[in-house]
């Protein structure tokens, strides 16, 4: 009896504590929610409550309509859908060109790559908005998705699941007169479909969600991202707390829906990509 007792009680343990952390990691969430419906002052009452006394959608709609918000969650939209689609596109062709052609070089080159993951993002931001600003791209949506639109850990992503790819399956093709285009786009790009949707999924949930290089780049409030927008808010409006809950709810809840969304196949693509040889 002790030993069925005790063969219980560490998976229960287990899953407590799980569910424990889970609880802890939610409520911070399910408040913010909840705060961006209270009516305005009842969330900086002490202590503060859970569940609004009565439901109000005023913040939200003082948001797109006196603030504006509508306009910054529309180029958030743009930019994080532009730089999805130029880097799926992008890093496939590189992540295959590495992973299956042979050209003088690739693999130096494939390692100097791998030596640029190291650097600080924060380092290379100066030389990268110069350069920008060298080529006119200051305030423009294109200087924000330009430097993202191919990256170091997308290609070797790729790469990783492209080597699994049977060489004698692509040399059939060419054998059979296809031309390296259509080899990549009829036979490589369906059988990467795996880990190009984990890369995309990383791509939108990261660039809907930087805050650093838009206010970089971005000098026209007009063209401010969701993160970007948010944060100019905060320094006129600190004290209205429900509206505040409300610009994170807009910033927040597009992105957590899209990864529930594509958690499977996220997860699949990168446990394929990292165990691929």
């Amino acid at each position: 009896m002790r030993r069925g007792v005790k063969r219980w009680a560490a998976p229960l343990g287990v899953n407590a504590l799980l569910v424990l952390g889970a609880a802890l990691t939610m409520a911070p969430l399910v408040w913010m929610v909840s705060a961006s419906v209270m009516p305005t002052g009842e969330a900086s009452s002490f202590p503060p409550g859970f569940i609004p006394s009565r439901i109000t959608f005023e913040h939200y709609r003082d948001l797109f309509q006196r603030l504006s918000l509508g306009r910054a969650f529309g180029s958030s939209l743009l930019l994080a859908s532009s730089v999805t689609f130029c880097s799926v596109i992008l890093n496939s062709m590189a992540g295959y060109a590495f992973a299956k052609l042979r050209f003088p070089g690739r693999d130096r080159l494939f390692r100097v790559l791998l030596l640029g993951m190291v650097i600080p993002v924060q380092i290379a931001m100066l030389p990268l908005f110069l350069l920008m600003r060298s080529l006119g791209l200051v305030n423009t949506y294109l200087g924000v998705i330009l430097p993202s639109a191919a990256g170091i850990f997308g290609i070797f992503l790729v790469r990783q699941f492209a080597r699994s790819i049977p060489d004698e399956l692509l040399d059939a093709a060419r054998v059979d007169g296809a031309s390296e285009w259509l080899i990549y786009r009829r036979l490589v790009l369906p059988l990467l479909k795996p880990v190009l949707v984990t890369l995309g999924v990383f791509m939108f949930l990261g660039t809907w969600n930087d805050f650093l290089w838009p206010l970089v780049v971005l000098t026209d409030d007009t063209k401010y991202t969701l993160p970007v927008a948010l944060a100019n808010l905060v320094g006129e409006h600190a004290q209205d707390t429900e509206l505040m809950m409300a610009g994170s709810v807009l910033t927040v809840l597009p992105v957590l829906l899209l990864f529930l969304a594509m958690q499977r196949a996220y997860i699949e693509g990168i446990t394929a990509g990292g165990l691929k040889e």
